[in-house]
């Protein structure tokens, strides 16, 4: 079981996913624990997939490669963070746009007594660089929604980089039912419903020109998701036995 395991949802990364295993690789070359690079590709139309695979057989075995058919952010990090095997589960995008070298901050002993640790843009000692006023507008205006409807006092629930400790994720994301870019708000929503520690980290973020959100029809329908993980806490779904 390594202490850490790594897992990256991986859309048509071809270009950006072989630069970012390289600079994850090198430096779990320098921590002192076991660890897994897991990369869930799903849905790609590019060489997503044979790059990881590559990167997978060229690498003794610290990287595992999972091809989901299906798209969906949501439904392959929960194919990942069940799938993988580390103590702690950390999430990733597949362009670092938080340097790797912040890791340990979400990790023992640099951090204690959590069960979630999730990235933030909005606490003091955060950075955001080179990101256009109007994105961080748009989201900032989604935040408001999502602290008014699901997670009041959580100032950041969609940077991609979170940290889950294994029980805690097995738990988790055998509950999640959302399988697109809202199922952060969704799994965030049940922790807290079911007693878990969540803790905001601030970093560095670096804004990527190419980013695969969809500004206007991605905020549509997470405002859309937002009502039904509300409906879904009313119907009991989240209270039910694990799927």
């Amino acid at each position: 079981m390594p202490f850490l395991s790594i897992v990256i949802p991986a859309h048509n990364e071809a270009r950006r996913l072989p630069a970012s295993l390289e600079k994850i690789l090198a430096f779990l070359a320098t921590q002192p624990y076991d660890a897994e690079v897991v990369v869930v590709e799903n849905g790609s139309t590019d060489d997503t997939l044979a790059l990881a695979q590559q990167f997978a057989a060229e690498r003794n075995g610290i990287i595992r490669v999972i091809h989901e058919a299906r798209r969906g952010k949501g439904l392959a990090v929960r194919r990942g963070m069940l799938e993988a095997r580390g103590e702690y589960r950390f999430l990733a995008d597949a362009d670092l746009s938080m340097p790797v070298e912040e890791l340990p901050r979400f990790l023992p002993p640099a951090l204690a007594d959590f069960d979630i640790a999730i990235a933030s843009r909005e606490l003091p000692g955060s950075r955001r660089v080179d990101e256009p006023p109007y994105r961080h507008l748009v989201g900032r205006m989604f935040n408001l929604m999502v602290q008014a409807l699901a997670l009041p006092g959580l100032r950041d629930t969609q940077c991609g980089f979170k940290c889950f400790r294994a029980d805690v994720a097995e738990d988790l994301f055998s509950r999640q039912t959302l399988e697109g870019m809202s199922f952060d708000v969704e799994v965030l929503f049940v922790a807290r419903r079911r007693g878990y520690r969540i803790v905001e980290v601030p970093i560095t973020w670096y804004f990527d020109p190419d980013s695969r959100v969809r500004l206007v029809r991605d905020s549509l329908r997470m405002g859309l998701d937002l009502l039904t993980v509300r409906y879904n806490a009313w119907r009991g779904v989240y209270d039910s036995p694990k799927t």
